[in-house]
């Protein structure tokens, strides 16, 4: 049993030679860390011909915090156990794994050093005509698969056990639906803001509607999720779309993912006002991400609905209408969970750099209003929607 170790450059380029298998016997290496993630150590390894890959080491504690806050090293196995089994049923969309070694939560991948980052090109206002419609069959495909539609019982039930995350759950938990709505060291808001979060954080029907939210999440292993389906976990450019980093990866609600993924496309939807001077070229993000978000509802549902139709295995679940009922389902959970994405962004320990990078701080904290105003709403209103149409006039109503 190999004990484990932290990488640095050196240690990673001495692993990458002494396994081979990536590059030619004689080529001439070189490997540096990059990346500003959390949680890990991510490094290049490259030869003189300018082929790579990515290597990736959980540490045991969060890099953003410190050894304050231990972390289980098994989330290294999770990644790539869920990388894996995407892989599998939606490789188009999912990140390669080439080598897993648990003893050392090492993970190497294939390098998307080609590809961009979508939330830095968010920012920059540039879009890619695919996102919606590929983001939404990645999660659809992985969804359905992972799903009582398509798994035997008994096949489920082992990979729920295979895939139990306590640890990271424990993290979302804290940071999605309690922080936010309870005064905490961890959460991080400008003093302008304290009337507006006083005021969420003793408004009884939004905690209400936040704890339905989680005994969802603790209790409805639906699919394997990605879990942490954010736009810098997305890598694009006009012709592709990759999804990485699903280390919070567990069997739970469907609706999370997509949530979570709808509720970055609209933190960047109300940083704009902040980052974009010219009413034109503000005008056609906007239009871009809310249109991208309705063809990610379009594309999800059906999607889904095809798969269930065509390869549906359970005879009871085969019923008719039973496939929409449950979609409908997932609709309003991922409003929900889409509301908590938006607050929790906004005042909790976790911000994005959409927000966070608008250099005037009038600008900043009205966007931060913005997204706090609007995930309180999708949240208390996300039990009044029954069609994705419902949908996009609830957020109209909030955005106009």
């Amino acid at each position: 049993m190999t004990e484990y170790i932290a990488f640095d450059s050196e240690k990673a380029l001495d692993y990458v030679k002494e396994i081979g298998g990536f590059f030619a016997n004689d080529a001439v290496l070189t490997c540096y860390e990059f990346g500003d993630g959390n949680l890990n150590l991510v490094f290049r390894v490259a030869d003189e011909k300018g082929h790579s890959i990515i290597l990736k080491q959980a540490l045991p504690y969060a890099r953003c915090v410190g050894e304050s806050w231990p972390l289980t090293l098994d989330r290294a196995r999770i990644e790539a156990g869920v990388l894996q089994k995407h892989g599998a049923v939606c490789s188009d969309h999912t990140v390669k794994v080439l080598h897993q070694n648990r003893e050392l939560a090492v993970t190497i991948l294939e390098d998307l050093g080609y590809l961009r980052i979508l939330r830095s090109e968010l920012n920059d206002a540039k879009t890619f005509p695919l996102l919606g419609k590929d983001v939404a069959t990645y999660l659809a495909t992985t969804a359905f698969y992972f799903s009582d539609f398509y798994l035997e019982p008994a096949q489920k039930k082992a990979l729920i056990v295979e895939f139990t995350n306590p640890e990271l759950c424990a993290i979302t938990e804290d940071l999605f639906f309690d922080d936010p709505y309870r005064v905490c060291e961890r959460n991080s808001y400008p003093e302008e803001l304290h009337a507006e979060v006083s005021k969420l954080q003793s408004n009884n029907a939004l905690k209400l509607a936040v704890a339905k939210l989680k005994a969802r999440f603790f209790s409805s292993p639906q699919t394997l999720l990605h879990g942490d389906v954010h736009t810098g976990s997305i890598f694009v450019d006009e012709k592709t779309t990759k999804l990485i980093d699903p280390e919070f990866g567990f069997f739970g609600p469907v609706g999370f993912d997509l949530g979570s993924f709808i509720g970055n496309l609209l933190l960047n939807y109300v940083a704009q006002n902040g980052r974009i001077n010219q009413i034109p070229k503000r005008r056609d993000i906007h239009t871009y991400l809310l249109a991208t978000i309705q063809t990610t509802l379009a594309t999800f549902e059906s999607s889904f609905l095809n798969l269930a139709k065509q390869h549906t295995q359970d005879q009871s679940l085969q019923s008719k209408g039973y496939a929409e009922h449950f979609v409908q389902g997932v609709l309003r959970d991922a409003i929900g969970y889409c509301g908590t994405e938006l607050v929790r962004r906004t005042i909790g320990l976790a911000h994005v750099a959409d927000i966070d990078g608008i250099e005037e701080q009038n600008k900043r904290l009205n966007a931060q209003t913005q997204a706090l105003f609007l995930g309180q709403h999708l949240i208390l209103n996300a039990h009044s929607v029954d069609t994705k149409e419902d949908f996009y006039q609830l957020l109209l109503s909030a955005l106009l």
